[in-house]
């Protein structure tokens, strides 16, 4: 009899089910040893399913690193946590319990990739196409797990660790050299995954929710977006990376001429996998991203268990024009009218909100109590969560296309149009951080980087923030130093690990 050796990640069935079966089933394996596994297909596919049962995880993309979006001028911390303040203030130490763990939970997925990655080819009896889609995954995971942590903890100054496939067991190896090493690394794992992986059109409803080219695509776009602040030729390559995208015909954004409604339509579990979708957290009443919960009203005006944490700033809020039809999607204020628990629901502030206003993007699901987790406390829903959408892909081109002295005037007004608004000419910069920000608002491509890397951190948080009546909601933090909190601390106990040979950032 096959024995398995099972860690404490491991022995978990996760059966995603959902309107028609449309959702990934997951059985990962934990850590088996290698004398006793990859010998079946049925070993190849628990193995691959093990890289996504994290994606789960609360502090992974349920909050995790959206503690250190929320340090950014759009929203505000909702409730009084000493941690996640810490975080918006730029004086923690990366011990907070919120986030200390995401950098481990990150290296456990690259080695579960790896396993793959080194095992899978080795293997006998066994389909070309199972295997070319395993390794496929497994490149694809390994990319976007270094990418996570690349732009977060690294600089100019020093990388993140590459962990070596071919010494699976040395643990302690020192950082890269740069991030820029660390990047040129991730587009190389992308580039595998694209070549491997198949259109996501091609898969069966309940592999929906995998891996495919597109997103390997997306996200090696937005690599070498974040590459070119050190290496300005890599914005040819961002735009060139976005086009076998946009160029795929796979993909397009929710248009049918009435912006307001397609706009929320984005943002509905029935549109889960449109043509707009890209990549997310597959999510159910069961299991699946926090995110919805954890940015509806703290106690849901005493209807279900939402936790308040995230609310937008007026300062997001003035940022939109008022012809703009994803201002009232993305944030709700007193008097909003939205179909809460099977009624008509007119948004009111209680004493538990801080600005007056609430995300609004995931609030769809909140129609039907079915539709939710009976645990508040998990407050899951069958609205799966983006990561990365199609307008992000336009959005990346434009940005490159503009900052390496070119036109982007096409893929940032296919976003603006699609939004009721006017197409812009000679669209700048400016433009183009108003159209990223508005379009992006309260999601997980990361406000906060984005200011760090335009150079317009230090000045967004010498302000203070605003709720809706002008009332102070957060104050300005002027001691933000762009040479020091353009990067986040890693974890000390990860540091004391390694037997000094991770090295913390500079100014931590």
């Amino acid at each position: 009899m096959k024995k398995i050796i099972v860690t404490l990640f491991g022995l978990m069935l996760f059966v995603f089910s959902g309107c028609d079966d449309e959702f990934l089933e997951l059985s990962p394996y934990g850590e088996p040893s290698s004398s006793n596994f990859w010998k079946s297909e049925s070993d190849i596919r628990a193995a691959v399913n093990s890289m996504y049962e994290p994606l789960t995880w609360d502090d992974m993309y349920g909050r995790g690193f959206f503690w250190y979006i929320n340090v950014s001028d759009d929203m505000v911390t909702g409730r009084v946590k000493a941690d996640p303040d810490k975080m918006k203030n730029f004086i923690c130490t990366g011990n907070e319990g919120y986030t200390r763990n995401i950098w481990g939970n990150k290296f456990k997925i690259i080695k579960r990739a790896n396993d793959i990655i080194i095992n899978v080819p080795e293997m006998e009896n066994v389909s070309q196409e199972l295997k070319d889609r395993a390794m496929g995954e497994a490149y694809f995971f390994s990319g976007l797990m270094y990418m996570d942590l690349a732009y977060r903890y690294g600089d100019a100054r020093a990388g993140i660790p590459i962990i070596d496939r071919e010494n699976p067991l040395e643990f302690n190896i020192p950082r890269a050299a740069n991030v820029s090493e660390n990047y040129e690394y991730i587009v190389s794992e992308f580039e595998k995954a694209a070549q491997l992986l198949p259109v996501f059109s091609s898969y069966d409803t309940q592999d929906r929710g995998r891996a495919h080219k597109s997103a390997a695509n997306a996200f090696m776009a937005k690599t070498y977006l974040y590459w070119a602040q050190y290496d300005a030729s890599k914005y040819a390559k961002a735009v060139e990376a976005a086009d076998r995208v946009i160029n795929s015909g796979e993909h397009q954004l929710i248009n049918t001429g009435n912006p307001a409604e397609d706009f929320r339509a984005v943002f509905s579990a029935a549109n889960n996998w449109s043509q707009e979708y890209i990549w997310s957290v597959v999510s159910n009443t069961e299991t699946g991203s926090i995110l919805p919960g954890v940015m509806f009203e703290n106690k849901g005006w005493g209807k279900y268990n939402g936790w308040g944490y995230y609310q937008p700033t007026k300062e997001l809020f003035d940022e939109y024009d008022e012809s703009d039809a994803r201002r009232d999607v993305t944030i709700f204020k007193e008097g909003t009218v939205f179909k809460y628990m099977g009624e008509d629901f007119s948004w009111y502030q209680t004493s538990n909100n801080v600005t007056g206003y609430m995300f609004g993007k995931y609030t769809e699901p909140f129609e039907d109590a079915s539709r939710l987790n009976p645990n508040g406390d998990k407050p899951t829903c069958d609205l799966n969560v983006p990561l990365m959408r199609y307008s992000e892909v336009l959005l990346i081109k434009a940005e490159a296309l503009i900052a390496d002295g070119k036109n982007g005037d096409a893929p940032l007004n296919e976003v603006r149009n699609r939004a009721g608004l006017a197409s812009k000419t000679g669209a700048t910069m400016t433009d183009l951080k108003h159209e990223r920000r508005c379009e992006l608002a309260g999601e997980w491509s990361d406000r906060h980087f984005d200011l760090v890397r335009w150079g317009d951190a230090d000045a967004a948080y010498a302000q203070p923030l605003h709720s809706h009546d002008n009332s102070e909601a957060w104050p300005a933090r002027p001691h933000f130093d762009p040479a020091v909190h353009h990067v986040w601390p890693i974890p000390p106990h990860e540091i004391e690990a390694s037997n000094g040979v991770l090295v913390q950032n500079a100014g931590w």
